[in-house]
């Protein structure tokens, strides 16, 4: 049975090529990533913070702000129910029609799906119509997501030099703090140079037409790198290419499981840290919405310079290590969580901040659970499905969860919530430990 640590001691791929005079340097591989998955998680979080500034008001302007909120973040998880069927369909059009054909079908499907939410009428325009289209486009963004897998993270893994993989693998993780402060960044200047009724009416379109344009520029610069004849040639060497899901589940399920709760923690960790707050805020709070969006911007570089540090910290010390290490922070952080919050502004920033470092520093090493599960064969195909349900349990659902469950029956619970993502991981990780050993 394979086991985290079975990829910690793969020897490292040494890029080469049959002709012997070129290849791709793992430097070319990591801005392949980097641009991808910033392009990506710029879609994620203007989407998030739409949830709680606008969708509210504009699709569910018949209920109170908390039970609008509420239902705007299960539209948010409809992308993360979709994602697995997206990878799954995706993987069959690859094996078909090649990379750059999923590729361009991914990101299309997701550009579009993202302006189509741009152009979108209010509920008082088109009343339940507007509530249905918002969860088709929301659909069509998580298949896309699942489409998008390139296997770029898993390669970037394989071709780090001895002693450190950890470093590599978390430069793929960098995506999501550049997404992340871009798209509050341009939240922040458009809520606070606009009127509330010209935010409401056409300022809040303007992220998802950027995104857009965001995602055109992702696609040619990814395109450029996985169509050449060098990285189909690494794809291959390392037998990154697609499986049958089917074949996955029934020789591997078991490790897909283990690899979705090994990142757990760090998954439901992302949401209550970024989406989450920002909702608490509005509800309950006298913070100003840019103030606070000022400070998660603040957080997003403390998440970035966490994900470098924990590149040392795994090499150093070990992935698997790491990621249980952090798991224990984590817990101890869920022990703080509701007096923070309710610890009025100081509380709260401090809430943010602490918390980005912890985030950046566990999701920095959470693909090398997701990306190191697997043989050979089955880990371009078990890296993205392992990605897809880590997400789906520790993710999906964290916002509506939490906010439900805080303003109904007090903080206490984001803290209960948080800690089961810590045990779920800590477990995971010893249980694949256990097996390890037996085998």
């Amino acid at each position: 049975m394979s086991s985290i640590s079975h990829a910690i001691t793969d020897s490292p791929a040494k890029p080469s090529n049959q002709h012997g005079d070129h290849h791709v340097a793992p430097g070319e591989i990591a801005v392949g990533v980097v641009i991808g998955r910033a392009s990506e998680y710029f879609d994620f979080f203007v989407y998030g913070i739409a949830s709680v500034l606008v969708f509210p008001a504009l699709f569910f302007p018949f209920e109170q702000r908390l039970e609008g909120t509420l239902y705007a973040f299960a539209i948010f998880a409809l992308a993360f129910v979709a994602r697995p069927f997206g990878t799954v369909i995706s993987m069959a059009v690859q094996r078909r029609w090649g990379m750059a054909t999923k590729l361009t079908i991914a990101l299309f499907m997701l550009g579009t799906s993202t302006v189509g939410i741009a152009f979108l009428p209010s509920y008082e325009s088109i009343g339940v119509t507007a509530i249905v289209l918002l969860s088709i486009f929301r659909i069509g963004q998580g298949l896309a997501l699942g489409g998008s897998w390139d296997g770029l993270p898993s390669l970037l893994a394989l071709s780090a030099p001895e002693g450190r993989r950890g470093w590599y693998a978390m430069l793929g993780q960098l995506g999501a703090p550049v997404g992340f402060i871009l798209a509050s960044a341009l939240f922040t200047f458009l809520y606070g140079s606009l009127s509330l009724e010209d935010f409401l009416s056409w300022g809040w379109r303007y992220p998802f037409f950027c995104a857009f344009a965001i995602n055109v520029v992702a696609l040619f610069a990814r395109l450029r790198l996985v169509v050449t004849p060098e990285y189909q040639e690494l794809l291959t060497e390392r037998e990154l290419v697609p499986v049958g899901v089917a074949e996955l589940v029934r020789t591997r399920g078991f490790s897909l499981v283990i690899g979705a709760f090994a990142a757990l923690a760090s998954y439901a960790l992302f949401h209550l840290i970024t989406v989450f707050p920002l909702s608490w805020i509005r509800l309950y709070s006298e913070q100003s919405i840019t103030a606070f969006l000022g400070v998660q911007i603040i957080g997003g570089f403390l998440v970035a310079g966490g994900i470098v540090a924990s590149g040392w910290i795994a090499d150093k010390y070990g992935r698997r290590y790491t990621l249980g290490a952090l798991a224990a922070l984590i817990a101890v952080f869920s022990g703080f969580a509701p007096t923070l919050l309710n610890g009025g502004t100081l509380g709260q920033d401090v809430f943010i901040l602490l918390g980005s470092v912890v985030l950046g520093l566990s999701y920095g090493q959470a693909a090398g659970a997701v990306t190191s599960n697997f043989g050979s064969r089955y880990r371009y195909t078990g890296a993205a499905l392992t990605a897809d349900f880590a997400w789906l349990i520790g993710a999906a659902f964290a916002p509506l969860v939490a906010l439900g469950l805080s303003a109904h029956f007090g903080l206490g619970y984001l803290s209960l919530y948080l800690l089961s993502g810590a045990v779920c991981t800590l477990g995971a990780l010893r249980l694949n430990k256990a097996l390890e050993a037996r085998d």
